[in-house]
């Protein structure tokens, strides 16, 4: 298994303590406000770095205290028995692993491969642009350090070009534009090739729980949408480059940069219509949570590993017979660990070997 143990000081409203978390499935059960997301939530910062349910690390710390740690146990399947410790102390993160500190969080991103399923993945069904954007940035990166530095770089750049287009100096644009088209075409190039595997998957899982048919995942990326039609599909440098020099005046303008992998566009269709809009609160959560089983199966595909998976309450707003469903489409993993609240019928999906833990006050009981 790769979590094997925890232990807490000061984490949230966690009791300082050591928590064996070696079963294959764990559950959590709890009224709400006991502290189940907070156990969660520390099982994915110690895989990540960072909470996702806050960028500031302050919040992390428990009332009354200034400083937090957490120490984790696993077992990965390339490295065998690791240690992260994640210490928070006069208000600087040092990042642990097996003694040593790590300087970039990209180096812990690959050792335990987490997928979160949680209420705010909504957003990626209903919610901006930039939300679906950021999920199958999230994808690649499960797997892809490469890609980080891709998206970072493209950030830099695209922030300095912004910046002289704001302050009126344009000296530099065609050698922000060189950078932005170079790095934009690899981020482009490697969106389209996971949404090509992600349709793969999701629309026959969504049409196995629901019987609809037809659903696939649109890319639309910004630079090919503004090329003109006898532009080949797949847009090179140069072309690129003379989008970028032609859309300049309007950039000025605007004093920002209109087009680029920042504004790409990734809709749900079904028969050439939107499907979103028209879509009921139940479908589009449905959405959401197969989305990130799309994203657990994609992810064992590349890599060859099982994923953990982290399931905070999601199984919530679905009837019955659905539940049933997706615990049954749920993707091969290594360990899963659920939260549920006392009245769930959590022993319907647990196994002879699943731990339960009852978690009241940020304490666990068995």
């Amino acid at each position: 298994m790769p979590f094997l143990y925890q232990t807490f000081y000061n984490f949230r409203n966690i009791k300082n303590d050591t928590i064996d978390i070696s079963a294959r499935e764990v559950y959590f059960v709890g009224e709400n406000g006991q502290g189940k997301s907070n156990i969660l939530e520390s099982l994915y910062y110690a895989a990540y770095g960072n909470s996702f349910r806050t960028y500031t690390d302050s919040q992390i710390v428990k009332n009354g205290e200034k400083d937090f740690s957490i120490n984790s146990l696993f077992n990965n399947e390339k490295e065998g028995t690791q240690k992260i410790a994640i210490i928070y102390e006069n208000n600087k993160k040092r990042i642990e692993k097996n003694g040593k500190k790590v300087q970039d969080r990209k180096e812990i991103i690959n050792t335990i491969p987490c997928i979160l399923f949680s209420h705010d993945d909504m957003r990626f069904a209903t919610g901006e642009p930039e939300c679906r954007r950021f999920f199958v940035d999230q994808s690649l990166t499960l797997f892809d350090s490469i890609f980080i530095d891709d998206l970072r770089n493209y950030k830099k750049v695209l922030k300095s070009r912004n910046t002289i287009l704001k302050n009126h100096e344009y000296e530099m644009l065609d050698v922000y534009d060189t950078q932005l088209a170079q790095l934009g075409l690899t981020i482009q190039d490697k969106r389209k090739k996971a949404i090509f595997q992600f349709n793969q998957i999701f629309g026959k899982i969504f049409e196995e729980i629901t019987g609809i048919g037809g659903l696939s995942i649109v890319y639309y990326p910004s630079w090919k949408e503004k090329l003109e039609d006898n532009i080949r599909k797949n847009p090179t440098m140069q072309d690129v480059l003379n989008l970028l020099l032609e859309k300049r005046d309007n950039d000025k303008y605007m004093e920002t940069t209109m087009t680029g992998p920042h504004r790409d566009r990734i809709n749900f269709v079904r028969e050439n219509k939107l499907f979103i809009p028209t879509a009921s609160t139940g479908q589009c959560r449905l959405v959401s949570l197969l989305l990130r089983v799309a994203q657990s199966v994609f992810f064992t595909r590349v890599t060859g590993l099982k994923p953990v998976l982290l399931m905070d309450d999601v199984l919530l707003e679905l009837d019955p017979e659905k539940r049933t469903k997706v615990t049954a489409l749920l993707p091969e993993y290594d360990q899963l660990f659920c939260t549920f609240l006392p009245g769930e019928p959590y022993e319907r999906y647990k196994y002879d070997t699943t731990k339960i833990y009852n978690i009241k006050g940020g304490e666990w009981y068995d």
